[in-house]
């Protein structure tokens, strides 16, 4: 397994059929201390249980659009949505864990109100495992992405659920649209890159 390329980079690669579970597994152990992500499934059981189904609803329509990338083999992955796909509604309801149904649900619609309108790329789940962290293999799978953006000269959006990694964002072209949080929720931030 080859991580970096010939000049020391990580090495960014498709979501191959082959990879879909090991892409799963990464992103659930990126998620494992995230405030949002552990405010929504707080019971570790849950979290292990509702949680992939929940990656796949939310962004799993990468796969079979082709863009879910992997990075450093599978030490991280982002699962992005081309213009005109968005994440599977119907299948998330059922992977949210009963108790705070309200307060999820009204996430869900503050995030709604802050996607773009116009034709844009989302990128629903972006992580990196933690044993991983901090060695370039998140920004390489927002470059990958982004240049793809810049050709097209289409905007790009997300929600960071860390603040932590707002700085990340913004050193790729992000800027922070608002703050949403709901209830007891942790703060979530809206960032849209601008078309370039």
């Amino acid at each position: 397994m080859t991580v970096m390329d010939k000049i020391g980079q990580p090495m960014v690669a498709p979501v191959a059929p082959a990879d879909v579970e090991p892409t799963i597994a990464v992103l659930v152990l990126a998620f494992i201390a995230d405030p949002v992500t552990r405010w929504a499934y707080p019971d570790p059981e849950q979290y292990l249980r509702l949680f992939p189904a929940f990656l796949r609803a939310f962004g799993g329509r990468a796969f079979a659009q082709g863009t879910a990338r992997r990075v450093g083999g599978h030490a991280g992955a982002a699962l992005w949505l081309p213009p005109g796909i968005e994440p599977d509604h119907a299948a998330i309801e059922p992977t949210l864990p009963t108790g705070r149904e309200g307060e999820i649900g009204g996430v869900f619609e503050a995030m709604d109100a802050y996607h773009p309108r116009e034709a844009h790329w989302y990128l629903p789940l972006i992580g990196v495992d933690p044993a991983h962290q901090r060695k370039g293999f998140g920004a390489a799978l927002l470059q990958d992405t982004l240049r793809q953006c810049d050709n097209d000269h289409a905007v790009a959006y997300l929600e960071s659920t860390n603040a932590a990694n707002v700085p990340l964002y913004r050193r790729h072209g992000f800027e922070v649209l608002g703050t949403i949080q709901v209830g007891s929720s942790p703060p979530l931030f809206p960032m849209r890159r601008a078309a370039r």
